[in-house]
Order: structure tokens, then sequence, then C-alpha cells
């Protein structure tokens, strides 16, 4: 564990010298580690006595096993046990994330009941005006474990052929045929739950191309392809859908004019003249005008699995959805959903609806630059499909990222129990602050390592190593909601030790379910912003108490190779 010198070289004659750590442990883990070991040696003994009582594990002794067997490798361990070094490289190493990284909740469950990780405008590069179309997105998305993909479909010029862009805009189109064939190319290689593909449909005027999509879809995806004989009257389970690949969207109307489009079909406000009426609060199924006057396409229907259906009037019309014996599908835009938020009835009405039926939120046409909004309005009133935009990057999908790192970052994460039952006890989530804490967090930041390793030694300053802090905070019901708090900074250190202290944050939590823990860290620069450093966001539901490793990401939600913190997480109830 030896110190080096690091030379940045300023201006042109003379240059700065600053000593580096090199294998430095924060004092905190020198005295846990000598409380469970004896001469300088952890035997297994020791070490399962520490997975018990600081780590809170279970089936210990096949886990010390583990890591006694993960460390041989780096020729650390010792013939009797771990030595310091050895039990330091547990720490921080992937055998110690702060988080599961298997699928451990109930999948038996219909999909109503399931968060699901819902792209919007899948195919687009950039921002949302002038962009290119491609499937590059499509197939980052997959590859994070986005289980809800979106399509715009459109004519091409000379209506032979279906094209997959952003309508009304400058973006660039992309074929429909590439799109299917990635998303078979890459659907399971994240998870093995099912994919569903929700197409905003324009090509009414040409119901031949509605029969051409139909072909190319069976075409392609086979036996993956889930047709349901009928409608449903209940969701299948992600579990009975494993593998499987789901289309989502309107349906075309059938031959005779007495049938409805869809035994799903909510209720219409009419005004006294007898026409429809919309209001600022409307709900519309997609973003554009769907199938309006299709003839009949008898292929094209029936690779529907998810029927989507449009309402029409404010919320006040909202309670009819959900009284049909069929399930589907609903959307409406992010704006319409706060539009519910000051009255309570509303959101009744929308978490009642999201018991049986799919619920999609997207963005407001106004995010050209492909940013997002708080997706907790929409968790909070059991919206299962949150859409988001993928191709950029800000704090709203950070928390969306880390939210669905949970359960195994399968895509599918279990809705709580309090928006699945029918005894008013989501009445509470609106009034968080009147809930009794169910838990306290307390968080301890003990060190960082990785970014000599994964950024160029001028990176962040040309003539000192970085000045690093970092910074916690919470996201959840307004309760439990926390701003950012920073730690000190520790100046011109790649390997930033944080020995404070009272360096401790400490979150009371009433909703566990839906509260996420903010970490970022940033490195100091008085001559401007400070420049970020790396960012995660951790599922309290999730969290593993006790010294854990995790792992930071890039801005757009990549993980780095090596950039992490070592941390200390503990409950009291």
């Amino acid at each position: 564990m030896s110190n080096g010198k690091e030379h940045f070289k300023v201006c042109f004659c003379w240059s700065r010298v600053f000593k580096l750590r090199g294998g430095e442990v924060h004092e905190d883990i020198k005295e846990v580690f000598e409380s469970y070991s004896t001469k300088g040696i952890m035997s297994m003994d020791h070490l399962i006595s520490f997975l018990e009582k600081e780590q809170k594990e279970v089936d210990v002794t096949k886990k010390a096993q583990n890591i006694f067997n993960s460390l041989r490798h780096l020729n650390v361990v010792h013939r009797r046990g771990l030595n310091l070094e050895a039990f330091f490289k547990y720490l921080i190493g992937d055998n110690n994330h702060a988080h599961q990284f298997k699928v451990h909740q109930n999948m038996d469950a219909p999909l109503a009941h399931y968060y699901i990780y819902t792209g919007h405008n899948s195919y687009l590069t950039g921002n949302q005006l002038s962009s290119d179309s491609s499937t590059e997105p499509i197939k980052k998305a997959l590859k994070k474990g986005v289980r809800v993909i979106e399509l715009d479909l459109w004519p091409n010029t000379t209506k032979d052929d279906i094209h997959v862009r952003h309508g009304g805009t400058l973006t660039t189109p992309v074929k429909l045929g590439k799109c299917l064939k990635v998303i078979k190319e890459e659907a399971f290689t994240a998870s093995e739950y099912p994919v569903i593909i929700t197409f905003e449909d324009h090509l009414h005027p040409c119901p031949h191309l509605q029969e051409k999509v139909a072909q190319m879809v069976k075409n392609t995806f086979q036996s993956m392809l889930f047709t349901p004989k009928s409608e449903m009257d209940k969701f299948p389970s992600p579990k009975e859908l494993m593998r499987n690949i789901l289309i989502s969207t309107k349906p075309p109307p059938k031959d005779n004019p007495a049938e409805s489009d869809s035994k799903f079909s909510p209720h219409t406000g009419h005004s006294e003249n007898g026409r429809d009426t919309l209001t600022q609060e409307q709900v519309q199924v997609e973003e554009g005008d769907e199938n309006e006057d299709q003839d009949e396409v008898p292929k094209y229907r029936d690779l529907i699995a998810i029927h989507a259906a449009k309402h029409k009037g404010g919320m006040e019309n909202f309670g009819s959805h959900g009284s049909s014996s069929k399930v589907g599908r609903l959307s409406m835009n992010e704006q319409a959903l706060e539009n519910t938020v000051g009255v309570i009835e509303h959101s009744h009405q929308l978490i009642r609806f999201t018991q049986r039926n799919i619920l999609r939120v997207y963005p407001k046409g106004t995010r050209i630059k492909s940013s997002n909004y708080d997706p907790l309005i929409a968790w909070m009133r059991g919206a299962q499909m949150v859409a988001f935009n993928m191709q950029g990057y800000d704090k709203y999908l950070w928390m969306m990222q880390g939210f669905f790192r949970a359960n195994g970052g399968c895509g599918y994460v279990k809705k709580p129990e309090f928006l699945l039952r029918g005894d008013g006890a989501c009445d509470e989530v609106f009034n968080s602050m009147a809930l009794p804490v169910k838990k306290t967090l307390k968080v301890k930041i003990y060190m960082g390592e990785g970014w000599r390793a994964d950024f160029h030694f001028r990176h962040f300053d040309y003539c000192s190593p970085p000045d690093f802090y970092v910074r916690v905070g919470m996201a959840g019901v307004p309760a439990d909601a926390r701003k950012m708090r920073k730690t000190e900074r520790v100046n011109d250190q790649w390997v930033p030790i944080w020995n404070h202290d009272d360096e401790e944050f400490i979150f009371p939590i009433r909703v566990p379910e839906l509260a996420l823990l903010r970490i970022d860290v940033k490195d100091y620069d008085p001559s401007g912003e400070d420049e970020f450093a790396g960012q995660t966001c951790l599922p309290l539901s999730e969290l593993r108490t006790g010294i854990r490793c995790v792992p930071l990401y890039d801005h757009r939600g990549n993980v780095y190779r090596s950039v992490k913190l070592l941390m200390r997480f503990d409950f009291t109830y």
C-alpha cells in the first residue's frame, strides 16, 4: 500500500508535484477489520461473523466461501484467511454491491400490477425536432432493460412501405423492418421478461400498409409473438409471457358499423349538440389521431395483444374507465397527469383504473430537447408505463434508470400493495406528512476510487488532481423527498477519503417502496461550474445494509468501468 507522486506541468517553466494515495484504507474500515480478525488475519469464522453482524446477510457460510474463492486468483488471500488488503478488495469489489442483481419479486401477478420500464419515441437519436431516426437507440434501450418500445408508423412517400419517424418534424425516417429486426435480436439480452411494442399508427389512409405491418410483425417474431384469441378480461403475468413480444395499439374498426372498435371502450363526453367535447385536461390515447377511418384489416387487428382506446372529456369522466369487463391501455400526457395532482378524487380514479388496466404517461410536446418529467407523480397514481425520452440525460432519467435496477434489472418492478388494494390505503400517500416514519436510513461515505483509471489525468483540472465531494439526497413521496446535501471537499486527490465523523446523512422514510437514494460526485471548480464525476440512484426497497460498494454511472446512465464509492447504510425502525 504505497503512495506515489503525480506531476502537473504549469505554464512552460515549472511543475506541481502531488502525493497520491495508493491503496489507503479508511480508518473506520481498519477498525472493523481489527474487530473481526486476530493478529491481522480474518479467518473464515471471523468473516462469517462480520457478514452476520455488520452486513445483515443470510446464508453466510456459502457467501463467505464464495468471497474467499473470488479473492484467491488475486493472490491476496493468506492461507489462514484474509489480510486487510484482501478484506478491502472484497468490500470494494463486485461481490459487495449495494443492491441485488437477481429477480426476486413475485412475477405471477397480472401485468397491471407492475411498473414497466418504458421508452418514448424510442427510435430517435437526439432531440424531438430534427434528430435522426435509427435502430441504435432501440438496441441501447433494450440492452439497458427497457421493456416498452414506441414506434410511430407513417407511410413512405410512395405509400408502398412503412417508415418510423416523428411526424410533423424534421426528423429523418428509419424503415419499420429494420426496427422490428433489431427488437427481435436484442429483446431478451438484458431480461427474459416480455417486450411490448406500442404503435402510434398513422397508416389509416393506407390500410394495405397495415396488412403489410401485420405480415412483417408475424414473419419477424413468429412464435415469440403473443396474440390472444380475443380481448382479455385479465392480463397474463410477466412470468407467463417470458420471451414473448406483445403489440399494443388502437384496433382498426371491424366492417360492421354497429360493432365497436374494441370492447375496451372508454366513456366519451358529449356536448349538448352531440359533438365530442375536449377540455384542457383531455386524456388522449396517443400524441396523434389514430386509426379514425380505417377499413377492415383483420390480420392487423388480430396481432394486437393490448388494446388501446381514446378517452374524450375531462377527468370527471375518468371514473367510467375500468368498468368494462375487458382490460386495455390508455395514455395521457404529463400535463394532463399534473392537472390531477390537486384533486384527490382524480388520483383515486387513476389508481382504481390501474389496478386492472394499464396507464401510459408520455412527455408533453414542448420537450424538444428530449428532457423528462418527475416520474414519481405518475408512479404514485399507479401508472405502469411512464414513458421517458432516453436520448438525453437529466436527474429524472437517472431516477428512472435507478428505479429499474430493482428486481434484478428485469424491467418489471412490483407496484406497492397500497396501490393494488381497494381499501383506501392510497389516501395516505397523498397526505404523506401524516404517515408515521417506517424506517430511518443512515448513510456514511468512506471513500471513492477509479477515476484515475477511467479518466485522463487532466480531465478534471489541468494543473492538479481533482477536488471531489459527494452529494446525497432522497426522492420519493413529498414527505420523504430531501434536497441534495454534500460532504466536505477532498482536495487534490484521485482517491478521496472522507474521515470526518460528522459526515453522516440521515433520512426518515415513510413510503420506502417509492423512495430513491440519489448520489452524485462532483469536482470543485473555483472558476466556474463544478464538474460532473459520476452518479447513481438506489431504490431503498433493495438497499443492502452494512459497508457496500456503490458503482457510479456517467451522464447517460452507462456504468463506469472502475469508478465507485465505498459507503455504509444502516436502517433503524
